[in-house]
């Protein structure tokens, strides 16, 4: 056996043992803390805070990453006494502090407002909800982006919504925002992606939704207009 494959056993033995997570037994077995399993011998290593939701990286790749896990990003971040300003002052913390910026820094403040209740799934930053969906369809893209950006056509896709085009005809997304009985409901972003075997990638995010109960009204909408979609114009 290597030494590799050696000290992944000991990980996963003292996982086994203590109920840790891997992250936090190799931490302990690295670091030569020794046997904290004892009662009243708890250390930070060891530690594991209670989650109000769970992040979408796990421990072990958010560490990879970035060189630190949930546990020791959300101390920081709890430490530091501007983290209630909000995810635009936190991600700009993160990258002049820590040197962590874009697509990681962005993970990092979402994961850390998640973990701490300050955001739930499917919530944005400004508060509001978004409702995704995706699907690969046997659709001519221009044939489906003429139908979006023209008034008439647009009603015969979405029958019993008003629809009114958000961004240019020309964009790469198009925004369509939606109304039910004249009450705005946010808006709805399609995106497109080409595959090479002649199909696409149609993706819908619907923004600004209220709540979660918005989500879970608008996510199975989507989808079956997806099917329809594809069963259609496929």
């Amino acid at each position: 056996m290597t030494t590799n494959e050696s000290f992944k056993k000991r990980v996963r033995e003292r996982m086994a043992q203590t109920g840790e997570r891997y992250v936090a037994a190799r931490r302990v077995l690295l670091g030569g803390l020794g046997d904290t399993t004892r009662p009243g011998h708890e250390t930070d290593a060891t530690r594991r805070r209670v989650r109000v939701t769970e992040p979408e990286v796990d421990d072990l790749a958010i560490e990879r990453a970035t060189g630190r896990d949930w546990d020791e990003w959300c101390d920081l971040i709890d430490a530091w006494p501007g983290n209630d300003r909000g995810h635009g002052a936190i991600a700009a913390h993160i990258a002049e502090v820590y040197g962590i910026e874009g697509w990681w820094g962005q993970g990092v403040t979402v994961g850390y407002e998640r973990i701490t209740g300050r955001r739930v799934v499917n919530q944005m930053s400004d508060g509001t909800f978004s409702a995704g969906k995706s699907r690969t369809c046997a659709v001519d893209i221009e044939t489906l982006r003429s139908m979006i950006v023209d008034p008439d056509e647009r009603a015969v896709l979405f029958p019993g919504l008003e629809t009114t085009l958000r961004s240019k005809p020309t964009s790469k997304a198009l925004r369509v925002g939606i109304a039910v009985d004249g009450e705005p409901v946010g808006s709805a972003l399609f995106s497109f992606t080409p595959k090479a075997d002649g199909r696409a990638v149609i993706n819908v995010s619907h923004d600004a939704l209220p709540d979660t109960a918005a989500v879970e009204r608008w996510k199975p909408y989507w989808a079956d207009w997806l099917t329809a979609i594809d069963d259609a114009l496929g």
